[in-house]
């Protein structure tokens, strides 16, 4: 079942009158869902149907596009992916998250498939593919994209396959997931999205990237090559672009782990969001993040 949380409602026009902002930023959006042919479960190919769920302005005109990723295990229409669905597409963007096989982590290689059946604006099959082709979407002005844990992956990686990606925000985003390593693909000069690009956002108690504060502030380092003083939550560069560590503190239920954004972590439901990053104004929660990625496409 799909979810659409405080003015989010199911196949419904939506007004965002609750928000400020520029004139953009009070858009009233559609629903759509449309669907692309992703990596499968063991495939090697992009061989396998999955679904697009998406919300575009109602308004007439050419918008930029968003892509949403989920992380392993959960469902690609969550509440915090239909969230950030909700809140690009009321800031003027062909906005959607996508389906693809996160029952299971990966290699570089295996994550690297997923972000190809994706991202290839070539193939004839792809999810991005599938959204520039609506007729509210306009990729010329460019392509932003944000997700979660293997979704933060797919989305690091999305410009390798697309060069019109230009930024994406990851939560839960790394070089290491337990006992995978990823620093051959994600790694700061080891993929093709510079990370004056990306803004990556993890709690300081993530128990896959870094579960104390050191290990998360080496993982960051190593994946944005941005290096700030020994104990820092926070190492953002002039752009916004860097790193953020949340802190335990920062959350309602006072756990920052790998699934901060869900009201208790991650033995909380994916449909239960922490009221701060659902609505709130910090660095680390969902508006800061999705006003970043604004900067990155014309509108």
């Amino acid at each position: 079942m799909r979810v659409r949380r405080m003015t989010l409602m199911l196949g419904a026009t939506v007004a965002a009158a609750a928000l400020t902002g520029p004139a953009w930023a009070q858009a009233t959006t559609t629903s759509f869902m449309t669907t692309y042919t992703g990596q499968g479960l063991l495939a090697t190919t992009c061989n396998t149907s999955f679904s697009i769920d998406g919300e575009e302005p109602a308004a007439s005109g050419g918008f930029p596009v968003f892509l949403y990723m989920v992380g392993t295990t959960e469902s690609f229409d969550n509440a915090s992916a239909m969230a950030a669905v909700h809140g690009m597409a009321t800031r003027g963007y062909v906005a959607a998250t996508i389906q693809y096989d996160s029952g299971e982590f990966g290699t570089c290689s295996q994550i690297a498939g997923k972000a190809q059946c994706i991202f290839n604006p070539n193939g004839g099959t792809s999810a991005v593919e599938a959204l520039c082709s609506r007729a509210k979407a306009d990729c010329s002005k460019g392509i932003v994209v944000g997700g979660f844990s293997q979704g933060a992956v797919i989305g690091t990686l999305a410009k390798n396959f697309d060069a019109r990606v230009g930024a994406a925000w990851g939560m839960g985003d790394g070089v290491m997931y337990a006992t995978f390593d990823l620093h051959a693909c994600m790694a700061n000069g080891n993929r093709t999205l510079p990370s004056d690009r990306l803004r990556a956002v993890n709690g300081q108690g993530d128990e896959f990237t870094g579960a104390t504060q050191p290990t998360q502030q080496t993982n960051m380092q190593s994946l944005t090559g941005f290096t700030c003083p020994a104990g820092s939550f926070t190492c953002l560069q002039s752009n916004g672009s860097g790193w953020i560590i949340v802190e335990n503190s920062e959350t309602q239920s006072g756990i920052a782990d790998h699934c901060y954004m869900r009201d208790g972590g991650c033995v909380a439901s994916q449909n239960s969001l922490d009221p701060g990053w659902e609505s709130g104004e910090a660095n680390w929660e969902l508006d800061a993040n999705l006003d970043w990625l604004t900067g990155f496409t014309a509108h």
